[in-house]
């Protein structure tokens, strides 16, 4: 359907808005067969300040598990209540999501909901609809193609790393390249961070978001080509860690909607975009927060309590999923922290039913999480070749030895194949994927064990043959002996769409000692290598490398370390 044929129906609704009489939203010439879906909107009854309108939903495409419908009004309208479909509004922006009892919309199929709402002036009814992020009542070319194409339209593939480029930010290529032999890195992609409202237009002269995808562009060529945003700056960002802690204050969830993701969205949904593969990785060490630093566990942090309290983190994962999702070329994959994070059986299945409450909030569904990443900005081993979870030592288990401590997985690449399970389990599509980050887990160097340690106990067993150097694997900031781990790749495992560098390696953790900024970036013990520790790292050395600067800021002493302790190594 061409943009002058939408004009019309545009002008047709406010026609029959103003005189109150019903109309349909879908013109009756269009063919169903190239349509991907139909929304049919009827204002039944409208009076002086108040309506009723009926919605009746057609999927053409392949069947669905749940659904969301979106519209935005182009006047005053406000929807005060609904029936059949969890209806939000967000300004003009109106949500309709499934009900537990009608979530299933075969091809072919229909659904029906209705509201009540109030107005002034005139009652247009809208002219765009989108179900599941795909636009309705046009045309997908199946008859033909549009040469005037609404934006929206799109199909994503299943794995976007398959055969594509992936995008080399030139800032982190250019601070690599100028350190010695970072020469033999600098051409690696890496993820854009977005940490704060700034960074969508640039900070102190760098690279906006456009700039980037712009550039992208060029590397692009006649390729396919993943551009990888990490999404990252809720309310009271990272709970439980004050080096990473964000400008937004813990109830600032409007300002996170307005002033951060709804600009983001509307950059990724510009058409000279379209032809990228826009990979988002959505808020970092968020939800896992909720499930094991709350409540009375000895781990639990007030900071982290008020967000489970005001529900702004589910809110706002939700709310990025929802609204990012709509762009066809975008691929959202959640944050799932990482093994020696939750893959206790008390975290396991507890952090699956989370993710599955974000991606069902704010007008959010599953079919707008592409997959999960672990391991993101973390040292995890991604493969532990010494030992497995099933060997015994001196009549113990490997879970009983002080490193594994009852955890059932001892690295990435089994925690994330494992968590990908229980994800279909509670509610995913089954054709999810995972990323894993493998930027600073390659553990290599003369540290690095050839063999399983001494027999003899479990804790020689484990600790002798382990890759992973940590002190203690609750320990995440700068860590001293860590190397880049396997270079990005696609497709590397089942499960697995790609290994990734979503943390561009040389840039920090937080800061090793208090240094003020207007980043709203906190001083961290855990930065501190003099710290003795707290529960999270087993009251453990914070393993931490002295003289590191804040939070994303350039660490030479650490690259340089980095590729020193490279596994697989570097020429």
């Amino acid at each position: 359907m061409s943009r002058t044929r939408t004009a019309m129906l545009a002008a047709l609704a406010l026609v029959a808005g103003a005189s109150g009489t019903a109309l349909a939203a879908v013109p009756d010439e269009i063919g169903t067969a190239a349509v991907p879906c139909t929304v049919d909107y009827q204002i039944q009854n409208q009076w002086g300040t108040g309506f009723t309108a009926a919605v009746t939903v057609t999927n053409n495409g392949a069947a669905k598990s749940g659904w969301n419908v979106k519209w935005s009004y182009a006047g005053n309208q406000r929807v005060t209540n609904g029936w059949n479909a969890r209806i939000t509004q967000s300004g003009a922006a109106v949500t309709a999501v499934n009900e537990s009892y009608n979530g299933s919309l075969g091809t072919g199929g229909s659904v029906s909901f209705g509201f009540q709402g109030t107005y002034s002036g005139t009652n247009a009814i809208p002219a765009t609809f989108t179900l599941d992020g795909v636009t309705c009542n046009v045309d997908d070319g199946g008859g033909g193609t549009d040469p005037d194409p609404d934006p929206g339209t799109g199909t994503r593939v299943d794995n976007p790393y398959s055969g594509a480029k992936v995008y080399v930010n030139p800032e982190w290529s250019a601070k690599a390249a100028a350190e010695p032999g970072g020469s033999r890195i600098s051409s690696q992609p890496t993820g854009v961070w977005l940490d704060r409202i700034a960074a969508i237009n640039g900070v102190n002269g760098g690279m906006g978001l456009r700039d980037h995808l712009d550039t992208a562009l060029t590397q692009k060529g006649s390729g396919e080509l993943v551009v990888q945003l990490v999404i990252y700056n809720l309310p009271g960002r990272d709970c439980a860690a004050l080096a990473s802690n964000g400008e937004l204050g813990p109830t600032e969830i409007g300002r996170y909607k307005t002033e951060y993701i709804d600009p983001i969205a509307a950059i990724l949904a510009d058409p000279k975009y379209a032809s990228l593969r826009i990979v988002t990785t959505v808020e970092i060490d968020s939800l896992p927060n909720l499930v094991t630093n709350t409540g009375s566990r000895p781990t639990a942090t007030p900071q982290c309590d008020v967000m489970k309290a005001n529900g702004n983190y589910v809110k706002g994962v939700g709310y990025a999923l929802s609204e990012l999702g709509d762009v066809p070329n975008v691929y959202n994959y959640v944050d799932a922290g990482h093994h020696g994070w939750i893959g206790w059986d008390d975290n396991f299945a507890p952090s699956a039913q989370l993710f599955k409450e974000a991606a069902s909030a704010e007008g959010a569904t599953v079919n707008d999480v592409h997959g999960f990443i672990t391991n993101t900005a973390n040292y995890s081993a991604l493969k532990e070749n010494n030992f497995t979870i099933n060997d015994s030592v001196a009549g113990k288990s490997v879970r009983e030895s002080k490193w594994v401590d009852w955890n059932r997985y001892v690295d990435e690449q089994s925690f994330a194949q494992g968590f990908r399970n229980q994800l279909v389990s509670v509610g995913f599509n089954t054709n999810i994927g995972m990323l894993i980050d493998t930027s600073r887990n390659g553990w290599g160097g003369s540290a690095r064990p050839a063999g399983p340690g001494a027999t003899t106990s479990v804790d020689t067993y484990v600790d002798g043959g382990r890759y992973d150097r940590r002190l203690h694997i609750g320990n995440w900031c700068n860590q001293s002996g860590a190397g880049l781990g396997e270079r990005p790749q696609a497709s590397p495992a089942t499960g697995i769409d790609a290994y990734v560098w979503m943390k561009p390696p040389g840039e920090s953790d937080g800061a090793s000692q208090e240094i003020d900024n207007d980043e709203g970036k906190g001083f961290d013990r855990m930065c501190d290598p003099t710290y003795t520790g707290n529960p999270r790292n087993g009251n453990n050395l914070s393993g931490s490398l002295p003289n590191a600067p804040l939070s994303g800021h350039w660490f030479s002493a650490q690259f340089q370390q980095l590729m020193q302790n490279a596994y697989p190594p570097l020429s």
